[in-house]
Parts: structure tokens; sequence; C-alpha cells
């Protein structure tokens, strides 16, 4: 029997081996959940009727624009408030009775389980700033139980509040310009991370979704918040 001949008849016991190999692999890495960074989500990778026409393309580079705007407590609230922390963002108005008042509860949750946690704070742009000046904000967030360390409610200017919704946070289903007939309604959360990049879209009014936002807050963690 020649050389090759012998390892011929070892061809199927290879093959066995080497998958036997890759299971053993795969159970092991499930066994110890091994972390994996979250994705860095761009324009192109998201569902087109939540990206504005103009940003569709991009593939890499997408950050949160900066953005200028006054919380419940009449401070301005910059991009550099936020600097170095990882985030989670949301869309809503102190009005509204129907999807609201359930996000805001799970940010209050979110909130209780970040309260010692100095890298990480909430972020909630109001889309009726007419209607939510600082004194509206500061009542709500106080009926809600906002800590003004952690958690900002902001208000500002309506186009540059939803320019961010759509071409920032990439949030919003709906087409439109900021004008006074345009209206924003999403239930969606957004988790930034240090670097201004978007790393998760979650449901907020789903109490299974709010776990996965802490888990993932915990993965972002681990790889340094970015």
């Amino acid at each position: 029997m020649s050389f090759l001949s012998f390892f011929k008849g070892y061809k199927n016991f290879g093959i066995f081996f080497f998958v036997l190999c890759v299971v053993i692999i795969t159970i092991i890495y499930n066994v110890l959940n091994v972390k994996q960074p979250l994705p860095i989500y761009q324009p192109g990778m998201v569902s087109e009727e939540l990206v504005d026409s103009t940003i569709q393309y991009k593939l890499k580079y997408h950050k949160i624009a900066d953005f200028s705007l006054i919380n419940q407590n009449g401070e301005t609230i910059t991009q550099d408030t936020y600097k170095d922390k990882i985030y989670i963002s949301d869309f809503f108005f102190t009005t509204c009775q129907t999807i609201c008042p359930i996000m805001t509860d799970h940010m209050a949750i979110i909130q209780q389980e970040i309260i010692n946690d100095d890298d990480i704070m909430l972020l909630s742009h109001t889309v009726t700033p007419k209607i939510d000046t600082v004194a509206q904000l500061k009542k709500y967030a106080l009926e809600k139980g906002v800590i003004d360390r952690k958690w900002n409610l902001v208000t500002g200017d309506k186009k540059q509040i939803y320019e961010l919704a759509r071409k920032s946070y990439l949030a919003v289903k709906t087409d439109g310009n900021g004008d006074e007939y345009d209206m924003i309604h999403t239930e969606n959360f957004m988790l930034i991370d240090k670097k201004r990049q978007i790393r998760g879209f979650y449901d907020g009014t789903k109490p299974e979704d709010i776990e996965q936002i802490l888990e993932d807050i915990e993965t972002l963690k681990y790889f340094g918040g970015s």
C-alpha cells in the first residue's frame, strides 16, 4: 500500500473528526457565553424606511450629529454633555397618552438600574417643542422621577430635533422637514456608545427589549464603551 493510499483510507475519518471538533468548539463557546462586540449601525445597514434618502448609501463613519438643546432645568445640553458617555436616546412628548407613558416608565426603570454608574446617561427629546417648554418638561420630570444628573429631557428648535431623529438616530419611519405640520411618533430607543455611534435599536414599549438594553450596556462596557 502506497503512502497516498494509506491517507485516502482515512479520508472519511478525517472529515468526521473535523466536524466533531467544530461541534465541540461551538458547544464550549456557547457554554462560556463569550461576549461579542455589538454591531455599529450605519445608515446602509438599517431598513430604508428608517433612513433619510440622503444618507441611505452610507456604510461607515455615521455618528450622532452635534446638537444644542435645552433641558428641564433651562440648561443648554450639547454633545459635550454626553462626551465619553454611553447613553440611551428616545423621542416623546409630554401630552402623549399612548406609547410615551410606557416608554417613560421604562426609561425610569433603566435610570434606576444605572443610577450608580457614571458612564451611563439618558436623553429624551420632545417632538412637540412648542408645547413642551422648559416649565412643562420640569413638571413632567418631577412627575416621572427624573434624576437630573442621569436624564435630560430636552426641547428646542423643532427642525433640529426632527433632523436628529431622522438623520442621526435613524429612529423614524416617516418623511418630513420639521415644519409645523410634521409629527414624529416612534417607540424606538437607541443605544449610543462613547464614540457617538449607534449600537442598538429597541422597542421602548416592550419589557424584554429593556432587559436587552441592560445586557447590551454591559457588553459595551466590557469592550470599553465603544
